[in-house]
């Protein structure tokens, strides 16, 4: 696989800082433009990040000297320096937009963890294990967009990325309706305990866009193409609570689910363990070797012991019995920042590396 040169926008923010630490040693991406506000522009990265640095581990050594660059004043010079970029910027939505679809349209791919795009028909949006035929739809977007390389791809929401992967294998079942209250770590909102006091000892139940965010989604996710571009889903139905709870990292939820097609338990359980997607076919370099762990304990999965599973990367399910209202439920677990938010960025790039989009 060839070397790409890759850029990091809104790189001082937790999802930026992720996604810095992730590309500082990948074989196939090297950082090689760092970009953030106007107040963070001209400083070295260490400097701009400071107390922000929100990491287990210590700021790469081969990023940190790095000069930021002003993510919209320095677009022009951004884009002679990269071959696509990484957007996790903290602006107003019109504004994303217009950085995003910039980006664009000057010919620099853009793989988003913003979610201005995700409701555009000709934009994917991936979880490589699920839908990889969707990327198809850049070829649309690009008429659109009068580019020959540019186009913006985007990531799900976070909330849906334990239940939906989780749901997946299933759908050939019939299943018709779900249920998903979650459980989300403090990261989900680039806060740590020391920045968000009011968390501990306490769950917020309630937080903006999430829920209709977490019901909406899924369904462009399992949708189809037709006539070039995405069309969702209708099925199944899903419904969801959202809550705010005293985690660092690492998103939970409590699933009900129906299906037309009556199987035992221990076929659902076959099916999560079998499961294989394009992304382990490819043998993506982010990508876990068994996407989804089913785990046979009552008291598992857990947020500070299988978080980390495969590198953050992999979804953890257990708990699957049957209920009186639907009739299955479970409870799963994936990490936010790194298969929620941007090691599933960094995974739905070698995909599209490994397809030709960033050529």
């Amino acid at each position: 696989m060839k070397q790409y040169r890759v850029g990091v926008l809104g790189c001082t923010g937790m999802v930026g800082q992720r996604f810095v630490t992730l590309l500082a040693d990948h074989p196939w991406f090297r950082v090689a433009a760092l970009a953030a506000s106007p107040r963070s522009a001209g400083k070295t990265y260490r400097e701009a990040t400071g107390s922000r640095w929100a990491m287990k581990q210590p700021i790469p050594e081969n990023i940190a000297d790095m000069i930021v660059l002003d993510a919209m004043g320095d677009m022009d010079r951004i884009v002679s320096l990269v071959d696509f970029v990484f957007c996790a910027v903290d602006m107003k939505g019109e504004e994303i937009l217009a950085l995003e679809q910039g980006y664009a349209k000057r010919e620099c791919p853009v793989i988003s963890n913003n979610k201005q795009h995700r409701a555009f028909p000709d934009v994917p949006m991936v979880v490589p294990e699920l839908n990889a035929d969707h990327i198809a739809v850049i070829e649309t977007q690009r008429k659109r967009l009068g580019t020959k390389r540019g186009f913006v791809a985007v990531k799900s929401n976070c909330s849906l990325q334990s239940y939906v992967p989780a749901i997946h294998p299933l759908l050939d079942l019939g299943v018709t309706k779900v249920l998903a209250c979650t459980y989300q770590a403090i990261s989900g909102a680039g806060k740590t305990f020391e920045t968000f006091p009011e968390i501990v000892d306490n769950v917020i139940p309630y937080i903006g866009g999430e829920e209709e965010k977490s019901e909406q989604e899924p369904l462009k996710i399992w949708g189809h193409m037709e006539n070039g571009l995405i069309v969702n889903a209708t099925t199944p139905s899903i419904t969801s609570q959202c809550f705010r709870v005293p985690v660092s990292d690492g998103h939970m939820a409590a699933v009900f689910f129906s299906i037309e097609q009556k199987v035992p338990a221990e076929e659902i359980i076959r099916r999560w363990t079998e499961f294989r997607g394009p992304a382990q076919e490819l043998a993506l370099p982010s990508a876990p070797k068994q996407f989804l762990h089913y785990f046979t304990e009552n008291d598992r999965p857990q947020t500070k012991l299988d978080r980390e599973l495969e590198n953050g990367m992999a979804v953890s399910i257990g708990r699957l019995r049957p209920d009186t209202q639907y009739d299955y439920k479970f409870v799963c677990l994936s990490h936010n920042t790194l298969r929620g938010a941007a090691g599933g960025g960094v995974l739905m790039a070698e995909l599209l590396a490994a397809k030709g989009y960033l050529d």
